[in-house]
């Protein structure tokens, strides 16, 4: 009989508990494409367990309840927006007017594109309207650091009211979302030059 070494019973003892992560990651996974292209209320668990080739007791062993997947789903949404708004195109701007314009250019280039189905998280917000929901807590935690980030970007931009700016942006932005679903040749491809005109009417002269 070959004498196991120590690095061999390591991968032995870490194998079962390694099996539950992978299981989660496969029903996060699924779940998320599943809940954006479908809309979180419309898919059911069995779908997302069938689509991620588990078992439904392996999903209740990792998520307490499908609110607390969605909520789940919609933190991992909200790290990707993250990554994505403040490197836009994989790229970090010093100016804040060009790091604003380099978002919006490439959502409005996203919006009119086949399949696209707006920001999860104001969807989510959407089909959840009790603010004791997890997946309504998630998103309404995140639009209000979005709105003071965009306040922020709006005051390095030297506007007159940043306040006002920023909520403008987020307006614009909340409707490229919006709109961005309902036509491929709708308004969002205005969205950069709406935005350049907003950002141009509210920063200081000289």
């Amino acid at each position: 009989m070959p004498k196991v070494g120590p690095s061999q019973m390591t991968k032995k003892a870490e194998k079962p508990a390694d099996a539950p992560l992978r299981a989660a990651d496969r029903i996060r996974a699924s779940a998320s494409e599943l809940f954006y292209r479908e809309g979180i209320r419309a898919v059911g668990v069995d779908e997302v367990v069938d689509r991620a080739g588990v078992t439904k007791p392996s999903l209740y062993r990792s998520f307490a309840s499908k609110d607390d997947l969605a909520a789940a789903y919609l933190r991992d949404y909200d790290l990707s927006f993250w990554e994505n708004f403040e490197r836009p195109g994989g790229k970090a701007y010093s100016n804040a007017r060009d790091h604003v314009l380099a978002y919006v250019s490439q959502l409005s280039s996203r919006a009119v594109a086949k399949g696209y189905r707006g920001c999860g998280l104001s969807n989510a917000a959407v089909e959840y309207p009790s603010r004791d929901n997890p997946a309504r807590q998630v998103a309404e935690a995140h639009k209000k650091v979005f709105r003071k980030r965009l306040r922020e970007l709006a005051a390095a931009m030297g506007a007159r009211q940043p306040n006002v700016l920023g909520d403008a942006l987020l307006l614009l932005i909340e409707g490229i979302y919006v709109t961005g679903q309902q036509s491929e040749d709708g308004p969002a491809q205005s969205a950069l030059a709406a935005a350049k005109l907003l950002i141009d009417a509210s920063v200081k002269a000289g």
